[in-house]
């Protein structure tokens, strides 16, 4: 599995990404390991055809392949690999609209999922509630030193990576936890 899929200049893949239920079978995927397309179906409300339909996509694109052992009609799918990048000056107008399409995607099921966690926080066992941040800085940064902050930020994430691809490896209590890393000028800035 590779650690991080670059998606730049790869139009098709990219749209194909950005649809809501692909999203949700990658998380799913990166969670649970392994799955059929009608267990995948259970856990996110689909029905097995969809599902199927929607794996056979990513596959087709390279986000997911068949896991060993499946037979028949009950085939595993697993992810290819552990996260995706798209470069942020994309080279065409398809190609930045494409990653704007998927950006945009991602950013909704992202804030989607941060409004259910902030909506049921508090019945969440005390240990998450204190775990748990939404932290809100403003920096005084150039370009260089932002880059710098995201592929610290990023290395950081990846050293957690091994749980992804090894479920063995995650210690007991372990939980599924999503994070989101935002760096933005607040303002654009004026051309150089």
């Amino acid at each position: 599995m590779d650690e991080r899929r670059d998606l730049t200049g790869d139009v098709a893949a990219m749209r194909a990404l950005a649809h809501p239920v692909r999203l949700a079978v990658l998380e799913l995927l990166g969670r649970d390991g392994p799955l059929t397309a009608t267990q995948a179906g259970r856990h996110l409300a689909q029905k097995p055809g969809n599902m199927s339909w929607h794996l056979r996509i990513l596959a087709r694109h390279g986000f997911v392949v068949e896991a060993p052992g499946g037979r028949g009609r009950s085939r595993p799918w697993t992810l290819t690999a552990l996260g995706h990048r798209i470069e942020a000056d994309p080279g065409s107008d398809e190609e930045r609209l494409a990653a704007d399409e998927l950006l945009a995607t991602v950013a909704d099921r992202g804030f989607g999922q941060l409004r259910a966690w902030l909506a049921a926080r508090h019945s969440a066992p005390q240990a998450w509630r204190r775990a748990a941040v939404l932290s809100d800085w403003t920096l005084h940064l150039t370009a260089q030193e932002t880059a710098e902050l995201r592929e610290r930020v990023h290395a950081l994430f990846e050293t957690f990576g091994d749980r992804l691809r090894d479920p063995g490896r995650r210690p007991p209590g372990a939980e599924p936890v999503k994070a989101m890393l935002v760096l933005h000028p607040l303002r654009l800035p004026p051309a150089p």
